[in-house]
């Protein structure tokens, strides 16, 4: 599978704190560097990383979150450390992720969605870039609200799964929303 210009930079931000951590020389990251800007696939950015420890342990991030709502409803917002992975899932229920209170120290996070008949409400903070083209849908709805252009090293939520009769919807907060975190300061 081909990559993106924000593949590449991630897995340069990746070898850059690898440097930092003492993991790497100045000379194997120029290296690598040259060789991920250059890559062409997946194929080519693994091998960089292959023999660097996880992201997610190395800075001591959370495993995967899972949210499994099934007919019920799960909310995950105020103060949080987002991790690389988010896997979501609802039968008949509503899940709610609010970003705009959490921390998110990545460049990339994934977000795997399977929706039955539910919803799926994702808020995010302004300038951060979000990509729904790998959600498939059967009778359901993907709707993407968080559209401005995305600021310069902002993170990136890649959204994949399947929406089948239910609803995705991604967006910014709403004036309610942002008036209710200035009272209680978050």
């Amino acid at each position: 599978m081909r990559v993106a210009d924000t593949d590449r930079e991630a897995v340069a931000e990746r070898l850059r704190d690898a440097m930092g951590e003492g993991r790497l020389s100045l000379d194997e990251l120029e290296e690598r560097l040259d060789r991920a800007f250059a890559a062409k696939t997946f194929g080519d950015l693994e091998p960089l990383v292959a023999d660097l420890p996880e992201a997610a342990q190395a800075a001591g991030w959370p495993d995967p979150l899972v949210l499994d709502a099934g007919s019920g409803s799960l909310r995950q917002t105020g103060y949080w450390v987002v991790p690389t992975t988010i896997v979501a899932t609802t039968g008949m229920g509503n899940i709610k992720v609010d970003f705009t209170g959490a921390e998110c120290r990545q460049r990339q996070v994934s977000v795997e969605v399977t929706v039955g008949m539910g919803n799926m409400v994702v808020v995010v903070p302004r300038g951060w870039e979000v990509r729904t083209s790998e959600v498939s849908t059967g009778l359901g709805h993907v709707v993407n609200r968080a559209t401005d252009r995305p600021e310069a090293g902002a993170p990136v939520l890649r959204f994949t799964g399947r929406v089948r009769m239910g609803n995705l919807k991604v967006r910014y907060p709403s004036r309610f929303e942002l008036a209710r975190a200035r009272r209680t300061g978050r």
